[in-house]
Order: C-alpha cells, then sequence, then structure tokens
C-alpha cells in the first residue's frame, strides 16, 4: 500500500502521507473516464470511496442508456467499485438536481438563452453538494474524471486546459473557485489521447472499457430539449410569427422554444432568394427573427456572474488582452476582457464571432492558451 512519506516527500495526490492514508472521494458518473481514475487510484493504494449521484428518476433512468448518470450507469459504476473492492454510494440528489439546473435550464429556455446545464451542474451539485459530501466523508480530497489539469502554480492550484485539446472541458468548469480546486483532482488531465483512457480501462480489467462516451444532456433524451420544455412548462410552445429584421412577417412557427440562436434548417422558409438564420429570439413578442448569416456576427458581448481565477484582483482599472471561448466547440479567440464591476465585464472580440447566444459561457484563458482565468455568462 506505499511507504510512509516524509514531510518533504508528496504522493501523486500532493499530500505529504503515504497514500494508504490519504482518503479520496472519487466522484463516478459509470463511464470510462471515472471509472479509470478510481481503478488508477485505488492501485496506488489509496483508500478510495466511490460516489455516483442519481440526478432524477431512477425507474426512468434504468430504461435510458447513453447519458450520464442513468440506471445502467449506476450498475457501472457500482460494478466497478464492487470489482475492484472499494466502497460506493449512491447518493439520491434528485431534488438539488431539478432544483438548481433542470427548472433552471427550462427558464433560461423559455426566456430565448441557449444554457448549459452540465456547467450549472458541475457548479451547484457536483463541485459544492457533494464536494461537501466528500469533506463529510473525511475525504483529503475529491478526483473526477474531468479533462483539466490542476497545476500548482505561484500563488496555489491553477486550472489549465487538457493535454488533449480535443477532449478538453475547461469550459465547462470555468466557475469553479480558488478553494474548490484546492481540493480536486484531475488524474486524466494529462493524457494525450481517450485511446490512452480505454487502455488504462483495459489494464484494470474494467468492463466499461469499451463504453461509448455519453452525448446529450442527461435529461434530454435525443436532445430533443422543446420535448422536455414542453413537459417542464406546459404551455409554452405558444405559436408565433417568423420574422425579418425589419419586423416583415416571413412564416410562422409552433413556438420559440424551438428554436436556437444560429439555426438554419426547419425554418420552413420556402422562396427566399438568400438563406437566413435566427439572430434574435424574442420571447415577449413570440417572434423568431430571421437575418444573412453577417448578421449573425458579433464584436461585444456583455459577461456577468463572472469567477476569476487570476493571481490578482478583476480590476476594473485593468483592461486584459486574453483569448475567450465562446462556445465549448470553438477555440479560443484573441479579445480585450474591460471589467465593469468585480463579476462584470464587456468583452470586446478582436475578430467577430458568429452565433453568440445569451446563456451560452464566455470563458478566459491565458495568452498561451493554457491556463483558465474563469470566466462568466453571456447576457
Amino acid at each position: 500500500m506505499g511507504n510512509a512519506a516524509t514531510s518533504d516527500t508528496l504522493n501523486t495526490l500532493g499530500f505529504a502521507k503515504s497514500p494508504a492514508q490519504t482518503r479520496v472521494v472519487v466522484a463516478m458518473s459509470g463511464g470510462v473516464d471515472s471509472s479509470v481514475v478510481a481503478a488508477m487510484l485505488f492501485e496506488q493504494g489509496y483508500d478510495v470511496i466511490g460516489v455516483t449521484l442519481q440526478l432524477y428518476d431512477h425507474g426512468a433512468a434504468l430504461a435510458k442508456k447513453g447519458a450520464c448518470c442513468a440506471g445502467i450507469d449506476i450498475h457501472d459504476a457500482r460494478n466497478v467499485a464492487d470489482t475492484l473492492g472499494f466502497p460506493h454510494y449512491v447518493l439520491d440528489y434528485e431534488n438539488i438536481f431539478r432544483d438548481t439546473v433542470i427548472e433552471e435550464f427550462a427558464d433560461s429556455y423559455l426566456a430565448g438563452a441557449t444554457p448549459v446545464p452540465c456547467i450549472r451542474c458541475n457548479e451547484r451539485v457536483k463541485f459544492q453538494d457533494l464536494l461537501g459530501t466528500a469533506r463529510d466523508l473525511g475525504a483529503d480530497c475529491m478526483a473526477t474524471g474531468h479533462y483539466v489539469q490542476r497545476i500548482t502554480g505561484q500563488n496555489g492550484p491553477e486550472l489549465h486546459m487538457a493535454a488533449d485539446s480535443t477532449r478538453d472541458q475547461s469550459y465547462f468548469l470555468f466557475p469553479t473557485t480558488p478553494e474548490q480546486l484546492d481540493y480536486l483532482r484531475f488524474p486524466l488531465g494529462h493524457l494525450k489521447t481517450k485511446d490512452e483512457t480505454r487502455a488504462l480501462a483495459r489494464k484494470y480489467n474494467l468492463e466499461v472499457a469499451d463504453k461509448p462516451d455519453s452525448q446529450d444532456i442527461c435529461f434530454v433524451p435525443d436532445g430533443n430539449y422543446a420535448g422536455v420544455i414542453e413537459k417542464l412548462r406546459p404551455g409554452a410552445a405558444e405559436p408565433g410569427d417568423i420574422v425579418d429584421q425589419d419586423g416583415n412577417i416571413l412564416g410562422k412557427h409552433n413556438g420559440v422554444i424551438h428554436y436556437t440562436v444560429g439555426q438554419r434548417r426547419g425554418l420552413g422558409l420556402g422562396g427566399l432568394a438568400d438563406p437566413v438564420y435566427v439572430v434574435r429570439l424574442d420571447v415577449d413578442t413570440k417572434q423568431v427573427v430571421v437575418g444573412p448569416k453577417d448578421a449573425l456576427l458579433t464584436r461585444f458581448i456583455n459577461v456577468t456572474g463572472i469567477n476569476w481565477l487570476g493571481d490578482a484582483d478583476f480590476d476594473a482599472k485593468t483592461e486584459y488582452n486574453m483569448p475567450v471561448k465562446v462556445r465549448s466547440t470553438r477555440p479560443p479567440r484573441d479579445a480585450i476582457v474591460r471589467p465593469t464591476s468585480k463579476t462584470s465585464a464587456v468583452v470586446e472580440l478582436l475578430e467577430a464571432e458568429e452565433g453568440v447566444s445569451p446563456g451560452q459561457a464566455c470563458v478566459f484563458y491565458g495568452k498561451d492558451g493554457g491556463r483558465v482565468f474563469g470566466g462568466g455568462w453571456i447576457g
């Protein structure tokens, strides 16, 4: 189980004691990533406790595959723990998840935004409530399967992008506070490819080694956002007009919840000389506003609810020249961040971006593209 560490020798999780004396709670979703984290740390001799969250009705979850935290995933996580021989708990977070993630998702969508519930789940459920549970269990730290890196800098732990840019999840973790970052560990962030993770899963003889990655938001089957909203908010899909930027009526729609900014397909508008895109959703007038592609271009973005991870305070007297991400699937783009308060800013993109949408996150990066300096919500 490892020799006792001396005061000047740190174990792989950064503690000056042996792995056997270091308790770590692993947040286990049932997927290959978190399963490998648990197996890796257990093999290294750590005192591992696995915890899986039940986020919605277990009966319904059992019938649904392809999304994290469903019933089959709870089974898979428990099976990994049983096979290796460490404790595993399933915690019922259904009410917390509904109140802090699903309800806000519905309200944001109805307000014409394009919310990112996975960020809220990390912020409010996993890194707040679950992290508190890990402390209650006497754990020295909590480990997850996220693809980001935690690097110790001169002023403490820093959040950095994953070594594999195609797997990087830093966009979804921008609200992580310095205090949370001090407690968290991300053992997979240094891996170069997902194939390395699956190879480790096979090394540990995990049945989930070839399990597909989840693609959908866990409570949105098949990506049908509108269907979920209609169940949560009956009557939300009220019909209205599709209009151009001058207010001319071009057609009808059956609810703004069926549209997102930047959408081109499925508008049902025939006979137009040039293609049009959704450029704005006006919930109050029940209008879907469409226009040419260049109408989607944005240079100035209002950002609120900023979580700052820089070494010095977020200073309204300072302009920050740094790349930012406005969608998880896009690379960072050069920008100037001008604070308007400790938690808000106007971000100027040096080159205009398409489809910048309220409800998405704007995440700040270091000039080398590696370190995450925080971020906020696009208003």
